[in-house]
């Protein structure tokens, strides 16, 4: 049994959320350089240019790469023979995203109550946690700040069995396509397939934190993945004001779903794409 203080928890969330704030991940950057090469707009080149250079300055000067510092997601691989001491794992966090938020000089953008008063909770928590037990005695903290312009362009769809291939191709065009360049793209397209509606949300979130260079193990969906970026692509939607790169990546995540149903969920991210990953 390995001992972790839940203090070390809150000082690791706390610089991972810099980190993901100020550092464009590797792969996403690399991707926008080759979309810039590869784009058929003088428009979407000086947009590409210009999202590439804010992108360098962030890193250089340890500032956020876009106001929106969006909502903390946690993805928590928690160890089965690990024990925490020093109070409680959850409110580490929390007060990691509220440390890291407030040291940082991040905006700050979760409200309390969704609907009726929407007060700030000023250190931008409850951060979203996601906890997995798994073997071993390591923590693992993934982690996304999603931008909320990209979010309110997501969508879902429960689809039948009979929809194949074909339907979802449509779910998700359709989603896309409704989108058009609010998103801020290049966008990340993030999909789950299978499960259940609220897991299916899940996956396509989880799809995200996976490198643009990487594609799905499954022959089928890494296929699948390929024809849909292809066919984003042709939308001529650009980078924000038209052009040929629209999406960066499209990453599919599965599970197993009921014999009756085909659930579809699409989660957009902007070119910000940040996340960011420990190992305790």
């Amino acid at each position: 049994m390995r001992t972790i203080n839940v203090e070390t928890i809150t000082n690791v969330v706390a610089q991972m959320c810099k980190n993901a704030a100020y550092y464009l991940p590797e792969d996403v950057y690399d991707a926008l350089k080759a979309g810039r090469e590869t784009e058929q707009s003088p428009v979407g080149c000086v947009v590409l240019d210009q999202i590439i250079k804010n992108a360098e300055i962030a890193r250089e000067e340890d500032r956020p790469i876009c106001q929106d510092t969006g909502y903390t997601i946690v993805f928590l691989e928690v160890g089965q023979d690990v024990h925490f001491e020093g109070g409680s794992l959850q409110e580490a966090i929390q007060a990691g995203v509220a440390k890291g938020y407030t040291e940082g000089y991040l905006r700050k953008s979760v409200v309390a109550e969704p609907l009726f008063n929407r007060k700030n909770t000023g250190n931008n928590t409850p951060a979203i946690i996601y906890t997995s037990i798994v073997p071993g005695d390591k923590v693992k903290i993934d982690m996304e700040l999603k931008g909320f312009g990209s979010e309110n362009k997501s969508g879902l769809k429960m689809l039948v069995p009979a929809d194949g291939v074909e339907g979802v191709k449509n779910a998700v065009m359709e989603i896309i396509k409704k989108a058009g360049p609010n998103p801020c793209p290049p966008m990340v397209v993030g999909i789950g397939i299978g499960g259940t509606m609220d897991y299916a949300a899940f996956l396509s979130k989880k799809a995200l934190l996976r490198s643009t260079k990487k594609r799905n193990d499954m022959p089928e969906y890494a296929k699948l993945e390929e024809e849909l970026l292809e066919m984003i692509n042709k939308t001529g939607i650009g980078p924000q004001l038209g052009g040929t790169t629209t999406a960066l990546a499209v990453n599919i995540e599965w599970a197993a779903t009921h014999i009756a149903g085909l659930p579809v969920a699409v989660t957009i991210c902007c070119h910000a794409s940040r996340h960011a990953e420990e190992i305790i």
